[in-house]
């Protein structure tokens, strides 16, 4: 959430020629000190550590380790219901066109077979902040500017603070409980996962995060994992938190994206039995002005469905960004959903999903009206 405003400063301090580029201090050894706001380095030939004091003009200083790194001066002091001063952090990937060594990040969704972390951090009483470990992605394999979706999970807090958006429910990743929000700070959309009390280190598969992200349908399959980044978002003192351990591999040869084109002939076998031939779950989420829609269309017929066109009228105000699983007709008003190759047949008593991301005005309200084949289907 709040490392979407931070790059957007960032942006801004490059546009108003404040600074021209990172302040890059050469490969680290032992007890590298950084100040410079956006000073980084690297560590282990494959990490870079960045100071990121994004959101202050105060003093920040980092020590870096062959391993990471500890906050040793942090000056400034930040609102407690609006953003953290800064960021400091270990990172795997690309941040602002700053790619740690041999990084095979972007790296497409689709084609991840494992992405494995292990991070170990040390905190301290008395100051306001969160350990945040940040996993960034984007529709396309960008290595600069601000990605479309932010994934934060919150290894412990400290202070009156909260993440971005709204609690939508809990939820269970790698044998731990989380505390699942959601939102949008306006460029990005967010999506947190709050341990309910501090961990101090852990190994753990970042793709399971990544894909509780999918399932959710706030990104698809050919998006592009950029960077996975863990370290720290102090509103006030900080000195003394640490990353003793940080490391992330991400592997490819995963499977590849199914197939999108639509079918070559169009639906021949339309639902019977009127409304009580289908029926249409949608599941949406909705935040600030973006929201995200599930759509499960069921099959309640005694026969398949070979070839499905879904038709609704989306809401006034609302307007569709992007979509998975099915081909839409526009982006607004009356649509149809069309199923694509690898879903166009329903078994009776089966089902198939798509859903779809979008921005809205005014209130949030869903479809009241869906038919499948030119059939009226119930609401689930």
């Amino acid at each position: 959430m709040r490392r979407a405003i931070r790059a957007i400063t960032a942006a801004a301090l490059l546009a108003a020629g404040s600074i021209t580029t990172f302040v890059v201090a050469g490969p680290a050894h032992a007890d590298t000190q950084i100040c410079e706001q956006y000073g980084s380095t690297t560590i282990g030939g494959r990490y870079t550590v960045m100071n990121n004091r994004w959101g202050t003009s105060a003093e920040q200083c980092i020590n870096v380790t062959g391993s990471g790194f500890s906050i040793t001066r942090q000056q400034g002091v930040g609102n407690t219901s609006g953003a953290p001063v800064s960021y400091p952090a270990v990172y795997l990937g690309c941040h602002y066109t700053n790619c740690s060594p041999g990084s095979n990040l972007p790296m497409q969704v689709s084609s991840i077979s494992s992405a494995n972390s292990s991070i170990g951090y040390t905190y301290v009483s008395g100051a306001t902040y969160d350990a945040a470990y940040d996993i960034w992605l984007d529709p396309s394999p960008r290595k600069d500017g601000v990605n479309a979706m932010e994934i934060m999970i919150w290894f412990n807090r400290q202070g009156s603070i909260q993440p971005i958006g709204s609690a939508i429910g809990n939820t269970t990743i790698g044998g731990r409980t989380w505390q699942v929000w959601q939102g949008s700070n306006g460029s990005n959309n967010v999506i947190s996962y709050v341990a309910p009390s501090a961990i101090t280190s852990w190994n753990f598969s970042v793709l399971d995060f990544i894909n509780d992200v999918r399932n959710r349908g706030a990104i698809t399959n050919s998006w592009y994992l950029t960077s996975i980044q863990a370290g720290f978002e102090p509103w006030i003192g900080g000195a003394g938190l640490a990353v003793t351990s940080f490391s992330a591999t991400v592997n490819g040869g995963g499977p590849t994206t199914p197939p999108t084109t639509p079918p070559t002939t169009p639906p021949t076998t339309p639902p019977t039995g009127g409304t009580s031939a289908c029926r249409v779950t949608y599941a949406a989420d909705s935040w600030n002005n973006g929201f995200v829609a599930n759509v499960t269309v069921g099959n309640t017929g005694s026969a398949a469905i070979n070839g499905w066109t879904l038709g609704f009228t989306l809401p006034s105000g609302q307007a569709i960004t992007n979509s998975w699983n099915a081909t839409l007709s526009g982006t607004g008003g009356a649509l149809t959903a069309r199923n694509v190759a690898f879903n166009g047949s329903i078994p009776a008593g089966g089902s198939a999903s798509f859903g779809f991301q979008g921005t809205y005005s005014g209130g949030f309200a869903t479809p009241s009206t869906f038919t499948l084949n030119g059939a009226t289907c119930t609401r689930a």
